[in-house]
C-alpha cells in the first residue's frame, strides 16, 4: 500500500543559491544553487524526514495551509518620511 503525502514548499532567493523549506514540517530546510537543483534537494529531504518520522513512529503532518497574495498599490513618485 502507498500513502502520498503534499506539502507546499517554498524557495526564496539567498545569495548566489537559493534556500527551500517545507513550513508544515518544521526544520525542513535546503538549500540548492538553481531553482531546479533546490526542488530536487526538497523532494529528498521529505521523504527523508517522513521516513524518520514513520521509523520514530511519530504523525506525520499533513498540510492543510493555503496561499495568498495580496497587493498594495501607492502613487508614484510617493513621499517618504524619515
Amino acid at each position: 500500500m502507498t500513502k502520498s503525502y503534499t506539502y507546499r514548499t517554498i524557495i526564496e532567493p539567498d545569495g548566489k543559491f537559493f534556500h527551500g523549506y517545507v513550513p508544515a514540517l518544521s526544520g525542513c530546510h535546503t538549500f540548492g544553487k538553481t531553482i531546479a537543483e533546490t526542488k530536487r534537494h526538497l523532494k529528498d529531504a521529505i521523504e527523508v524526514y517522513i521516513e524518520s518520522l514513520i521509523q520514530e513512529k511519530k504523525i506525520i503532518p499533513s498540510d492543510a495551509s493555503f496561499e495568498s497574495f495580496e497587493t498594495v498599490s501607492f502613487p508614484y513618485p510617493h513621499k517618504v518620511y524619515a
